[in-house]
């Protein structure tokens, strides 16, 4: 696509203030289309909103704030997004985290299932509707090749029963493939596409705010990852490309589609997971 077919576009990027999301921001504003930056820090946010149109020369950067592991804060964001911008042409759901200790939300889920998918759930279907009005139009996620060897254990998907950091992070991107296939196969026919990507080992800023080894152990590969630029191409690609019009439901990774793991292309295993975090949405959201 060509700038002036930028013009006009709304593209919505979460995770937007450092790492793969940070870069992200930068080659998607310099498309020239409005590019709405999502972070939960209000300062960073401002910051890096100014950084961006610096950088791009792209005036329409914008900033919205909120905390994306709670389904309350993700509906309000929502409705801020469907108040002031008239359309919606891509969504980019790239907010995520790993958490080395179980923990749960204020909404009572654990954290690294409630940030990771279903904040990409929530605000996915909030803005569907948006999303609709304004296809051709899509969906990227950010999911990873750690989804590969997961399984997720229907009885258990906030793991009560035991808890690795590095298990349930896999287990929340193999959500995000799931997620993503069964999305696209609901929205055939809308004109709205749905995809995901592995972005590459990047050295970002990720799992530095956890303790202990995981920590070390990130500070140690750091040297040997690719850069958040390089990260972020294949997000930027699927968020821009005309290569992918109407392409929906694939896995990528450098800008190609791969098959993911044989866990992600389970039909039965990526609707039950949409039923089952609707319930989940809809009691825990209730009772908080």
């Amino acid at each position: 696509m060509t700038a002036a077919q930028f013009r006009g576009k709304v593209c919505l990027l979460t995770g937007a203030t450092r790492g793969i999301g940070r870069a992200a921001a930068d080659a998607l504003a310099r498309t020239g289309m409005t590019l709405v930056l999502v972070g939960r820090d209000s300062a960073r946010v401002k910051e890096t909103v100014a950084a961006v149109r610096a950088t791009s020369g792209n005036a329409d950067v914008e900033g919205l704030v909120a905390d994306l592991s709670l389904a309350a804060e993700v509906r309000r964001l929502a409705a801020e997004v469907r108040a002031r911008y008239p359309r919606l042409d891509v969504l980019v759901n790239n907010a995520g985290a790993i958490f080395t200790r179980r923990a749960e939300t204020a909404e009572g889920i654990e954290k690294t299932m409630a940030l990771n998918h279903l904040g990409y759930f929530v605000l996915t279907l909030e803005l569907l509707d948006l999303l609709k009005r304004s296809a051709p139009s899509r969906v990227v996620n950010v999911a990873s090749e750690a989804h590969r060897g997961m399984r997720l254990d229907f009885g258990d998907l906030e793991n009560r029963k035991s808890y690795s950091g590095l298990r349930v992070y896999g287990q929340s991107k193999l959500m995000n493939v799931l997620f993503t296939r069964e999305l696209a196969h609901r929205l055939e026919g809308t004109g709205v596409t749905a995809n995901s990507l592995h972005p590459g080992v990047v050295a970002t800023g990720f799992g530095r705010n956890t303790p202990g080894l995981f920590r070390t152990l990130v500070g140690i590969a750091a040297p040997f990852m690719t850069t958040p630029e390089k990260g972020a191409e294949t997000l930027v690609y699927l968020a821009t490309s005309a290569e992918v019009d109407g392409v929906s439901g694939k896995y990528f990774s450098k800008c190609r589609e791969v098959r993911p793991s044989p866990a992600a292309q389970d039909p039965e295993a990526a609707r039950k997971l949409w039923e089952a975090t609707e319930q989940l949405v809809a009691v825990r959201t209730a009772a908080a």
